[in-house]
C-alpha cells in the first residue's frame, strides 16, 4: 500500500479522500492550511501537516511543497482543489519518483481556460452557448454604448465569464469570478472593475434552466468511472453549493458529450464535466470542466463508485474495471450546510423570493429539513464510524458564528 498525502484538507471533498483510501489500505497524511480541518479529524488520517495558503502565499506554498515531498516521502500526492493542482503540477518534472494521480499540464491548461475550452467543445460538435470573446482590457467597455457593442446579437441579462478561475501573481493568487449582467450599464460596469489578469473574458447569452453535471474518472483519454446527481438544497438557496444530494442516472447526451472533451484532451484524472440545459429546448449548453474532485465526493462514494481508491490504483499501475453502474436514489446531507441553507431563508427569504418564487417557505424548508432521516439518507460529515470530523465541524461552524 502507498504512503499518499492528500492537499486541501479543509475540503469536504478531502475528507471522503481520505476516508476511502484509508478503507482501501493506504497511509495518508493530510496537508491544510488549517490546522482543525476535518480531514486532520478523521481516524483515517496517519498525520496533519500544516500548511501555507496557496492563495496568500504562493512562494511559500511552492517551498512547502518543495520540502514535504522530499524524495522519498511519499509515494502519492493527491491534491484536490484549483488552488493546489497548478503547484502540484511544477513538481512532474522535479520529482519523477512521486505519483501525481491529476492530468497532463497542457490538458489540464487548456480545460481550465475557458475561451480555448469552448473552442474545442464547438469543433467537437459540444453545444456552446451564443457568446462573444473580449480579448483585453483595452477592448473592455467604458459606457454602455460600447458595452452593448461587445455583445452584438447576444440578449441581456449576459454572463461576464472570466477566461481562468485563477491566476498566480508575484505575492498572490487572484480568483475571479463569474458574473450577471442584467443591462448594458452593468456590463459595462462589470467589465471596467474586473483586473487585467482576468481576461480574455466571454460575454454569454445565459441559459435559463437546470445545472447538469457528469462527473468522471478518465485514464489515458478511457472512461473508467461515471457518475451524476441532481441538487435537491443549496446555500446559497438560490443555487451554490449543493447541501442534499441525490445520486441519478447519468443521461447518454451528457456522457457522449463529455467523452467528447476528456478523450480529446488525452485526459488522465478525475473531472466534472458542467453543462446547463436551457429549459425552452432542452439542449445542454456546457458550462466549464473542472478537472478536480467536487464537493458532493461522499455521495458517489457511497453510491457505489470510490473515484479516489480507483484514480490511486490506476496511478499506482493497476488496471481496475471500468465502473459503468452504481446505485440511484441514495442521498447525501451535510447537516451543518443545511443549517446555513435555512438561516439564509430566515434571514432574506422574501427578498430572495421576489426573484427566485420556487423557493420554500421558512416553515416547509424547516419541515424538510427537520426530518431526521428517510430511506437513502446518508449523512455526508457525521459518521458513527468516524465521529471526529462532525464533532471538529461544529466547534468550527460555532466558532465562526460567534465571530
Amino acid at each position: 500500500m502507498a504512503r499518499i498525502l492528500v492537499l486541501d484538507g479543509e475540503q469536504r471533498s478531502a475528507l471522503a479522500a481520505t476516508r476511502s483510501l484509508g478503507r482501501a489500505g493506504h497511509e495518508v497524511h493530510v496537508a491544510a492550511a488549517d490546522p482543525r480541518s476535518l480531514s486532520t479529524a478523521s481516524r483515517h488520517c496517519a498525520r496533519g501537516v500544516t500548511a501555507p495558503d496557496p492563495a496568500g502565499d504562493p512562494a511559500a506554498y511552492r517551498d512547502f511543497l518543495s520540502v514535504v515531498t522530499a524524495e522519498g516521502a511519499f509515494d502519492v500526492l493527491l491534491p484536490m482543489t484549483d488552488l493546489s493542482i497548478p503547484f502540484a503540477l511544477e513538481l512532474r518534472d522535479r520529482r519523477p519518483d512521486l505519483v501525481l494521480p491529476i492530468p497532463p499540464a497542457e490538458a489540464y491548461r487548456r480545460a481550465s481556460d475557458k475561451v480555448e475550452l469552448l473552442r474545442l467543445a464547438a469543433e467537437a460538435g459540444v453545444p456552446v452557448p451564443p457568446q462573444v470573446e473580449v480579448a483585453g482590457p483595452g477592448a473592455a467597455a467604458d459606457s454602455p454604448e460600447t458595452a452593448a457593442a461587445l455583445a452584438p446579437g447576444l440578449r441581456f441579462p449576459v454572463v461576464v465569464k472570466p477566461g481562468r478561475s485563477a491566476v498566480e501573481g508575484s505575492t498572490d493568487t487572484a480568483r475571479f469570478r463569474v458574473s450577471v449582467a442584467e443591462d448594458p450599464a452593468t456590463l459595462s460596469r462589470d467589465l471596467s472593475a474586473l483586473d487585467p489578469r482576468a481576461f480574455p473574458v466571454l460575454l454569454q447569452e445565459r441559459i435559463q434552466g437546470p445545472g447538469l453535471g457528469a462527473f468522471a474518472l478518465f485514464w489515458e483519454g478511457e472512461p473508467m468511472a461515471w457518475f451524476a446527481h441532481r441538487r435537491l438544497r443549496e446555500k446559497p438557496p438560490t443555487g451554490g453549493v449543493s447541501v442534499y444530494r441525490e445520486s441519478i442516472p447519468l443521461r447518454d447526451d451528457l456522457r457522449d458529450y463529455a467523452t467528447r472533451l476528456l478523450s480529446d484532451l488525452g485526459w488522465s484524472g478525475v473531472a466534472m464535466v458542467e453543462f446547463k440545459e436551457d429549459e425552452a429546448t432542452g439542449i445542454p449548453y456546457l458550462m466549464e470542466i473542472n478537472g478536480r474532485f467536487w464537493g458532493s465526493l461522499q455521495l458517489a462514494v457511497d453510491a457505489g463508485v470510490d473515484f479516489p481508491a480507483l484514480l490511486v490504483e490506476l496511478a499506482l499501475g493497476g488496471r481496475p474495471a471500468p465502473r459503468d453502474a452504481y446505485r440511484t436514489g441514495v442521498r447525501s446531507r451535510w447537516l451543518w450546510g443545511e443549517v446555513d441553507h435555512l438561516v439564509a431563508l430566515a434571514r432574506h427569504g422574501q427578498e430572495l423570493r421576489r426573484t427566485h418564487p420556487e423557493l420554500p417557505s421558512l416553515a416547509r424548508a424547516l419541515a424538510r429539513v427537520a426530518l431526521p432521516w428517510r430511506p437513502g439518507d446518508r449523512f455526508e460529515v457525521l459518521r458513527a464510524s468516524d465521529p471526529g470530523p462532525f464533532i471538529r465541524e461544529t466547534a468550527n461552524w460555532i466558532r465562526d458564528l460567534r465571530r
